[in-house]
């Protein structure tokens, strides 16, 4: 018998799902916290990571989750040194959680506010880019699991704001589009897919079925845990590392993080601004403002300041998630 099918979450007796362990588990586990699981949109392909290493990819270009719990705000994230998708993650230099002020562990704070900072000004970063990026944390379960792990997923900018564009939908779009009419998103079996028609990772949200009664209690609890919050206030090195971000500070910066959703697309969104431009010197027209797609995005200051240094997945995909505390 493998062992994904003795450890398959449907076959697990009662008194054993819990979401905490034990005193006993964290003991023979070496003492520390457990690092967390997430979803990673690296290279428009969802890709499942237990402690910084991938333990699949999903071929379809869909996942069927349930949220089960998000930040209050969209965080903000800021790294001192170029993006390198082969580097492990590490803690952003200076980072907010709420969006309006640095946490005051970050080990490189920029400011002393999100507004007064001088890489939230266009043009600090690549191109017209601002070099602090926006972050949305979820909790989600998938679909046909929602007993089993809970994951951190962490948006860009570009799968948060925007327009609709019929079904097609961001995030915050689509939030707004349930909550007119009187759905809560935790209610529901949320489906993300894959602009195909976007250079860099960008998601489209859309509900499938509402969830059952005995899917939601089960939901509800595991909005409840520990793990839960863990996805929704640390970064992308703590969830690896099973630290939270302060306990990285004064790391020395290596390079940003694999794991940052909002820098993941970077690379590829500035070619893109790239390829606009020049197509539109050729045709002797002035080049177009490109932003990352951050459409509805806050409004931020525009002078310059110098910079400082209602079909669930596969069931196949919830047997591999089983299978990754035996890793």
């Amino acid at each position: 018998m493998s062992n994904v099918a003795l450890f398959n979450p449907s076959q697990v007796p009662a008194f054993a799902r819990k979401a905490e362990m034990s005193d006993i588990a964290k003991a023979l586990a070496g003492g520390g916290a457990a690092s967390g699981k997430r979803v990673s949109i690296k290279g428009g392909v969802f890709r499942l990571i237990s402690a910084g290493k991938e333990i699949a990819a999903v071929d379809e270009r869909f996942l069927d989750v349930v949220i089960v719990k998000a930040a209050p705000k969209v965080a903000r994230v800021f790294y001192a040194v170029k993006y390198d998708k082969d580097a492990t993650a590490t803690a952003p230099d200076c980072q907010s959680n709420d969006g309006d002020t640095p946490d005051p562990k970050s080990k490189n704070k920029q400011s002393d506010t999100c507004a007064s900072c001088p890489q939230n000004v266009a043009g600090s970063g690549n191109g017209n880019t601002r070099a602090c990026r926006y972050q949305q944390r979820l909790a989600v379960t998938l679909a046909n699991n929602i007993e089993g792990d809970v994951m951190q997923l962490s948006l860009p900018a570009t799968s948060i704001f925007g327009k609709e564009d019929g079904d097609n939908r961001p995030l915050q779009a689509y939030a707004r589009w349930l909550v007119a009419q009187g759905v809560d998103p935790s209610t529901v079996v949320t489906r993300m897919k894959f602009d195909t028609a976007s250079e860099s990772p960008k998601l489209f949200f859309k509900a499938m079925r509402w969830l059952t009664d005995d899917e939601y209690a089960e939901a509800t609890k595991q909005g409840a845990t520990s793990e839960a919050k863990k996805a929704i206030t640390m970064d992308a090195a703590g969830m690896d590392m099973g630290k939270p971000a302060d306990a990285l500070k004064g790391a020395a910066p290596k390079a940003r993080p694999m794991g940052e959703m909002m820098d993941e697309d970077e690379e590829a969104a500035i070619a893109a601004e790239r390829a606009k431009i020049t197509k539109a010197k050729a045709k002797a027209k002035p080049a177009p403002v490109v932003e990352d797609e951050e459409d509805e995005e806050p409004v931020v200051k525009k002078a310059a300041a110098a910079k400082p240094t209602a079909v669930p997945g596969k069931k196949a995909l919830a047997d591999v998630v089983a299978d990754w505390d035996d890793e």
